[in-house]
């Protein structure tokens, strides 16, 4: 009996020494643990593109890009890559003077580019209008806190020197298309309206048309009016 209580003392001991040490590996690895937890993720590089040349205009424009990052190695950057140009999505773009080398960005906020035209009509017996037309996601429509495909799809106008930016389709829109009306000077935009406010833009939502004078550019008129709405479908449904 004596023998059986001395070893039972042996394997108690062994069994606490054992947990002991078992308790401090675990807490001695939780700070680091913790520390590699709380590395910060690190930024992808800028990258500015080919330059931009019009020989309308005095300044040059420089596309601003980032390095192609894999998602799947924890680098998120909160924005899509559904919206590309040349497989490279556009944050921003500087614009330069060629005579002096003044420079300055067109955007002032977080967005993706995601087209830009070169607007420039021709009319009798009127100066040639030129302006540039950009299609720019800024909104987060759909709430998911990323800017996506799936966010609405702004027009915006500006001077050739990449000033006075305005915006010209409603918020929670996306454009279809446009064409430019040179008789008018004036551009007409197709654009489609969460009209449901389910945050999607669907066969379901209405389409619109907004009209913009190129001469004095603003926030586009509807064409299509709810009364005019009304009529047709009272003709097409009775």
């Amino acid at each position: 009996m004596k023998n059986y209580s001395f070893l039972n003392k042996i394997t108690t001991a062994i069994i606490i020494a054992t947990l002991s040490f078992s308790c401090k590996s675990s807490v001695s690895r939780n700070p680091e643990q913790a520390k590699a937890t709380d590395k910060p993720k690190p930024q992808p590089n800028l990258v500015y593109g080919d330059l931009i040349i019009k020989d309308q205009s005095d300044y040059l424009m420089i596309p601003v890009t980032l390095t192609e990052q894999n998602e799947d190695k924890g680098i998120d950057l909160k924005i899509s890559r559904s919206y590309e140009r040349n497989n490279q999505l556009l944050y921003n773009l500087i614009f330069y003077r060629k005579q002096d080398g003044e420079a300055h960005l067109l955007l002032n906020k977080k967005a993706i580019i995601n087209s830009f035209d070169l607007l420039e009509v021709k009319a009798v017996n009127k100066p040639n209008t030129r302006v540039w037309l950009y299609k720019i996601i800024d909104q987060d429509t759909n709430t998911d806190n990323k800017l996506s495909s799936e966010d609405a799809i702004i027009g915006y106008l500006s001077d050739l020197s990449g000033n006075n930016l305005q915006q010209i389709t409603p918020n929670n829109t996306r454009i279809i298309s446009w064409v430019i009306v040179p008789s008018q000077n004036a551009i007409f935009l197709k654009i489609i309206k969460d009209s449901d406010n389910d945050k999607k833009f669907t066969a379901e939502d209405k389409t619109n048309f907004v009209r913009v004078n190129l001469d004095k550019p603003g926030m586009g008129t509807e064409i299509i009016s709810d009364q005019i709405e009304q009529q047709i479908k009272s003709y097409v449904f009775k």
